[in-house]
This record gives C-alpha cells, sequence and structure tokens, in this order.
C-alpha cells in the first residue's frame, strides 16, 4: 500500500523543475529496470524527496551524510541511514539499482563515489546519474547548492566509465526551456540580481535548498514542457539542456569470491 505523502512531498512534486526531472528520469528508467522487485539505494537521498518515485522499481534504501533532511526522511517513514557515498557501509554487489541524483557535483570527489557505487551494485546492475550540465551555465544557485562543477555529457560519460560502468542511455534535461534558461542566468549575472533562496546555511528551518518559486501559470506551463519532453524521450535523446541522465550498467562478469574489496562489510 503506498505511503501517504506529507503536504511538504506534494509541494516538492508540483514544482515544474522536480516533475520534469522525475518524469525524465523513469521514461529513461522503464526502459532498462527489469522489474519491480530490486534492492535500490539512494545515494545522497537528502529528505527521500525520490524515494516515493523510486519505490516503483522495488525496496529503496537511502543514504546522506547531512543528518538535517535525514530527520525529513525519518518523518516520512522512510529507511534512510547516516553515511558518506565516498566510503558505503554495505557488501560488495549489494544493490540492483543505484541511484545518484544531483548529488556527484556537491563533492570533491566524484570518481570516488562513483567507484564506491560500482561496487556496491551487483553485476548486471544500474546506475542513475544526473548532474547540472555545462560549466559555462554556472549561477548563483550553483553556489548556493555548494556546487563544485557542472558537466558536459562526455565529460560525465568518461567518469561512468571510469568507475567501470558501461553506459545504456545519456540525454541531457530541460532542452526546449534551455534558450530561456541560459539567457536568464546570463542576463541575472549582468544586473547581479539573483532569487533570494533559504538554504541550510543560512536558515535554520531549511532542510534543503529552496527551489526557485515560479507563479503557477508559469509552473503550469513548465509543467506542461516537462510533460513533452519526458513523451519525447522515450524515442529520442536531447542534444543539449540544463542538466544530463545517465543510465549504466555494471557489465556482468565471473566474480571470483576470493578477491572481494577490502571494504566488504555486511549491511548493518
Amino acid at each position: 500500500m503506498a505511503r501517504e505523502l506529507t503536504p511538504q512531498q506534494l509541494q516538492e512534486d508540483s514544482h515544474w523543475w522536480f516533475a520534469g526531472r522525475t518524469r525524465a528520469l523513469l521514461t529513461m528508467l522503464d526502459k532498462w529496470v527489469p522489474g519491480n522487485a530490486l534492492a535500490i539505494l539512494d545515494v545522497g537521498c537528502g529528505a527521500g524527496n525520490m524515494i516515493h518515485h523510486l519505490s516503483r522499481y522495488g525496496k529503496v534504501l537511502g543514504i546522506d551524510n547531512n543528518p538535517i533532511p535525514l530527520r525529513i526522511a525519518h518523518q516520512r517513514g522512510y529507511d534512510a541511514r547516516l553515511a558518506p557515498a565516498e566510503d558505503m557501509p554495505f557488501d560488495d554487489d549489494s544493490f540492483e539499482l543505484v541511484t545518484v541524483l544531483d548529488v556527484i557535483e556537491h563533492c570533491d570527489d566524484d570518481t570516488q563515489i562513483l567507484s564506491e557505487c560500482f561496487r556496491v551494485c551487483t553485476p548486471g546492475g544500474l546506475i542513475a546519474v544526473t548532474v547540472p550540465a555545462f560549466q559555462w551555465l554556472w549561477s548563483s544557485n550553483d553556489v548556493i547548492n555548494d556546487h563544485k562543477r557542472r558537466y558536459s555529457a562526455s565529460e560525465l560519460q568518461a567518469k561512468v566509465a571510469e568507475a567501470g560502468f558501461v553506459v545504456k542511455g545519456m540525454t541531457y534535461n530541460n532542452f526546449f526551456i534551455f534558450p530561456m534558461a541560459a539567457a536568464l542566468i546570463v542576463a541575472r549575472r549582468r544586473s547581479e540580481r539573483e532569487p533570494e533562496l533559504a538554504t541550510p546555511s543560512t536558515d535554520e528551518d531549511a532542510y534543503q535548498v529552496e527551489m526557485e518559486p515560479a507563479p503557477p501559470l508559469l509552473n503550469a506551463v513548465l509543467t506542461i514542457v516537462g510533460w513533452l519532453e519526458a513523451a519525447i524521450l522515450r524515442f529520442v535523446s536531447f542534444p543539449f539542456g540544463t542538466s544530463i541522465i545517465c543510465i549504466a550498467s555494471k557489465e556482468r562478469f565471473p566474480h571470483d569470491p576470493g578477491t572481494r574489496s577490502c571494504h566488504d562489510r555486511k549491511m548493518s
């Protein structure tokens, strides 16, 4: 039985950006996920914003290195644990789907996190990664979110491959709004006028960085655009956009139990 969503979650889900990313991601995952009973790890789960969406594929365990949003995740009834993404407390080959959604851009060593995801992913399992696109789109939003970098598709593909995964599908997202979004970022940069958003570093009541509000009509229009993009993604990938979605697999190979990683630990 599906858990009833809180008012916070309903508000999150209704924001055009979050709704658009979710639909696009699920469209991509639907192409590759083999069933609905998978063991799933959501790395950097925060308050569990995506756990109820990912649960369509199986049982979701979340981890995050920040106890503040984890308290919200626990209030929502999710299994979410305090743990570092760079050194996860799980055995090798533990999860059939690993998601890393807008996480690695926050971290100094993104390669280490992807390598850990490879370690805990089962042979034949999948990873889903989302990141912000194009360094030249850097804005105050990246600053308040404490981003370290933005990515091109080729850069992300190289890092995912370096970790050992084989890319199955990759696309930019927010393709149709890209010209408007890029123009807005450049205009704000020149005018030095940026929206003031609540962040955990400046607001003790904030469990995550506030998404920039949009007037109801604009939010509705952009939500429809997100629906359209998700529908098109069933057939083609987009050549540019404000973010990137990557689905990759850990290809099956003979596994020698005698060569298990020194990082092996039992799930706690």
